[in-house]
């Protein structure tokens, strides 16, 4: 499988003084047609966030932007990248008690459709706009989710809850066991779907049902891209997000699919207009004979 994808983003502050998520690509450096598509929401006292983040998101960046779409991506090879990237922390370690750390959302697209991985609670939606349905949604690794799955918190209780903010897997410099990514390799991707990669910042006021009818518009990815900006521009937390959408499957893209469309349904039309004319022609030579 090949794959053309547009891709926009969302990098705010929020109303913090210092920046913790990195994404990658970052807006500066989008390119016109990448494949890989990494996001991290750091945490740690000081700046500790924004080097977690920065460092993981490089590292990973550095190693596989270079990968060929053409081949197929494995699991094998994206913990390859992860424990370069655990490696990375480590050398930046500061000692301190509190230890710095990000989450992780990842995207690769390739020969056998797009490998997915996350750590903590910054997610991955796999949306089709054209049937306003989430076809994959990464789960978070949080403490109120768990608690969910107990049956000891609802999910109402869980979005004003303390506790909403801890995390139960995020990557860490000098890990005893080196925490492991949720991973996925999705195959059912059409022309026109999106992923959309977000820290947990986007979130704060936007239900996934919104974020859905928000990416069914009849407008432009820049336009979403605005609206999104628009809702969550009040937030508290650091906010970051990738929009990538599928623009052509194996060389068709949903301009050509509408057109070839269009030409069935004509020809399917004027081969019924013909039946009908025959029909007609044939009643008008019967009633003649008579």
């Amino acid at each position: 499988m090949t794959y053309k994808l547009i891709t926009h983003s969302i990098y705010e502050l929020g109303q913090r003084s210092n920046q913790e998520d990195y994404i990658y690509p970052l807006q500066e450096d989008m390119p016109s047609n990448g494949s890989l598509y990494i996001l991290c929401d750091g945490m740690g006292g000081h700046a500790a966030g924004e080097v977690a983040s920065k460092a993981v998101c490089e590292t990973m960046s550095r190693m596989l932007s270079e990968y060929p779409d053409s081949e197929t991506f494995s699991e094998n090879v994206f913990y390859k990248a992860l424990n370069a990237a655990y490696d990375s922390l480590d050398a930046l370690d500061n000692e301190e008690e509190k230890k710095m750390g990000t989450t992780l959302v990842f995207a690769k697209f390739h020969s056998g459709g797009c490998f997915t991985a996350h750590i903590g609670d910054s997610r991955l939606y796999h949306i089709r706009p054209s049937k306003k349905e989430i076809l994959h949604l990464t789960r978070d690794h949080s403490l109120v989710n768990e608690l969910i799955s107990l049956g000891e918190m609802t999910k109402e209780e869980a979005k004003t809850s303390r506790q909403k903010n801890v995390i139960t897997r995020a990557i860490q410099p000098h890990q005893e066991t080196r925490t492991k990514a949720d991973c996925l390799n999705l195959t059912d991707i059409e022309v026109g779907d999106y992923l959309f990669l977000c820290s947990d910042g986007m979130l704060e006021k936007i239900e996934d049902k919104e974020l859905v009818n928000i990416l069914a518009l009849r407008a432009t990815d820049k336009k979403k891209i605005e609206i999104l900006k628009n809702l969550t521009k009040n937030n508290q937390d650091n906010h970051s997000a990738l929009l990538v959408r599928v623009e052509a499957v194996n060389g068709k893209s949903l301009e050509r699919q509408t057109t070839g469309k269009r030409h069935h349904y004509l020809f399917f039309f004027l081969l019924l207009a013909l039946i009908v004319a025959l029909a007609a022609l044939y009643y008008l030579k019967m009633i003649l004979h008579t």
